[in-house]
């Protein structure tokens, strides 16, 4: 195991302390379970240093040097065996056979969306022996069947054209996405869109016009409809909207950690009651308390306890990144963009403690598992978290 994978290990285990029993049966566990991630990020490869210093060198505009390190970071696995093997290594050892990955860029535009999604299709059809894209959720069970892990695309985004010529143009290239592979989409990502306001918004306002279309369309094609990054009132018109299970993918309790990104227990409810499920995300500054492990794992019991474990699933929001070979790069300091849109937080300062993050590395996924063996949770339910109350929904949403 990868000195840094067995660091992040071994920072979980000194918090958790769990007996040697715990500990054995939970990897055991996790390691027969199909696991899940109700959204997130596969490992990430070290950035290329070099071809973005020659960039720079060369006076390449900022949104020139951010393609440079998205595609390093997406797709730098297929073409440097080394990365390549960093990525398995890292995949690997966290246990999880498929990840709802984020492949849309934040935002709504079609061609900021197709960028990254066309990323990761070229990186799952390069790597299909090891990590293929899924597109039904049959997919998903068979690659654990056969060792393998697997993608199933999020698009961070509903895709509009902005042509404004009628609503139905304007829900066009939902199908189109989804059969490019798309299978969960952001309504908002923070601010205030066409549908809705995001969570970062002052005002609330809920899911417009429009926005009810939106759902009603991602309903028919098979779109599972995703309100992590919503405002309050437009996640719950949204649930009262589908008429199919719908998710909060990554967030956190407002009950535990009252946070822009948090989700009420009235808003969870009307998530629960479509069927759906909200992802437990690993952000420190969205869980509170103690930021660390400990902190992912109450929210984990209060989701179980007030909506049952049927309705929970982890959707880390965070990737393995690997050590940075060679000097980082200066880049060019830019504006915050449009999509970074967070009101005042209180809690930056305490983030910088590193234990946080590193008890919570994507690679800490079997002592995720151990920690809800601590916790009293049986099997079964852990189960469900782990992957089945995803896989549910996926089959609810699925088309066919």
């Amino acid at each position: 195991m990868q000195t840094d994978i067995q660091h992040a290990r071994e920072v979980a285990l000194e918090i958790l302390k769990p007996s040697q029993k715990e500990l054995e049966h939970g990897l055991e566990l996790h390691e027969n379970s199909l696991v899940v991630e109700s959204y997130g990020f596969a490992p990430h490869p070290a950035l290329d240093n070099d071809a973005i210093q020659a960039a720079v060198d060369a006076g390449a505009s900022a949104l020139e040097l951010q393609e440079i390190v998205q595609d390093s970071l997406m797709t730098r696995m297929v073409t440097d065996e080394a990365q390549r093997k960093i990525f398995m290594d890292a995949w690997d050892a966290s246990g999880v056979t498929c990840v709802l990955q984020n492949a849309g860029e934040e935002g709504s535009t079609v061609k900021r969306l197709l960028k990254r999604l066309a990323r990761f299709n070229w990186t799952s059809d390069m790597l299909r022996d090891f990590c293929p894209r899924a597109v039904t959720p049959d997919d998903i069970v068979a690659a654990k069947e056969a060792g393998r892990h697997c993608f199933y695309m999020t698009g961070n985004g509903v895709p509009v054209p902005l042509d404004f010529v009628s609503v139905e143009e304007e829900l066009r290239f939902i199908l189109t996405f989804f059969r490019l592979g798309v299978r969960m989409m952001h309504l908002t990502y923070n601010r205030r869109n066409l549908i809705g306001d995001g969570c970062g918004e002052t005002t609330d306002a809920g899911l417009s016009d429009f926005g009810h279309a939106v759902v009603k369309k991602m309903n028919e094609v098979g779109v599972i409809v995703d309100v992590a990054h919503s405002g309050l009132k437009t996640c719950y018109d949204a649930a009262k909207a589908s008429d199919r299970p719908m998710v909060v993918s990554h967030s956190t309790c407002a009950a535990l950690n009252n946070h822009a990104r948090a989700k009420t227990d009235e808003v969870i409810r009307a998530v629960v009651d479509t069927g759906g499920y909200m992802g437990v995300c690993c952000i420190p500054a969205f869980l509170g308390r103690s930021g660390d492990i400990n902190a992912f794992l109450d929210h984990i019991d209060y989701m179980v306890k007030t909506f049952g474990a049927d309705h929970v699933a982890i959707g880390t929001d965070v990737s393995y990144d690997p050590p940075q070979t060679g000097e980082r790069v200066r880049q060019p300091k830019t504006r915050q963009r449009w999509e970074s849109h967070w009101p005042e937080d209180a809690f930056p300062e305490k983030y910088r403690d590193t234990t946080m993050s590193e008890s919570m590395a994507w690679t800490n996924w079997p002592l995720f598992t151990v920690g809800m063996i601590q916790r009293g949770h049986s099997d079964d339910d852990i189960q469900k978290i782990l992957g089945q109350n995803v896989m549910r929904v996926a089959r609810a949403c699925f088309p066919l």
